[in-house]
């Protein structure tokens, strides 16, 4: 199973980018889908996570701006991140509970997000 993230970049305070995600190889049903975000010098955290069903949840400091979505169908996740600030600024990770056979947790390879101020 492979993550492929794109859709980061540079970008002013108060822009928008849209991240995305896409699962493929060896699936027979993917359970929750997510994004978590890491900054020089910090820890991994958590962003946003989508469950199967649509249901989302969000750390408070991206709640009111970022969106998470999915699309089943294409194995697919999405951050749509508006209002940016520049302490959003962090290498962002997707991340999904795939089960084949057992269930694991697999990781995109990161991309970045720069926001200038």
């Amino acid at each position: 199973v492979q993550l492929q993230a794109s859709g980061g970049g540079l970008v002013q305070a108060g822009g928008s980018l849209r991240l995305s995600c896409a699962a493929s190889g060896r699936i027979f049903s993917i359970n929750d889908m997510g994004w978590y975000r890491q900054a020089p010098g910090n820890e991994r955290e958590w962003v946003a996570a989508i469950t199967s069903g649509g249901s989302a949840n969000y750390a408070d400091s991206v709640k009111g701006r970022f969106t998470i979505s999915r699309d089943n169908a294409r194995n697919a996740v999405y951050l749509q991140m508006n209002g940016l600030k520049p302490e959003d600024t962090a290498v962002y990770f997707c991340h999904a509970r795939i089960t084949y056979y057992s269930t694991n947790d697999y990781w995109g390879q990161g991309t970045q997000v720069t926001v200038s101020s």
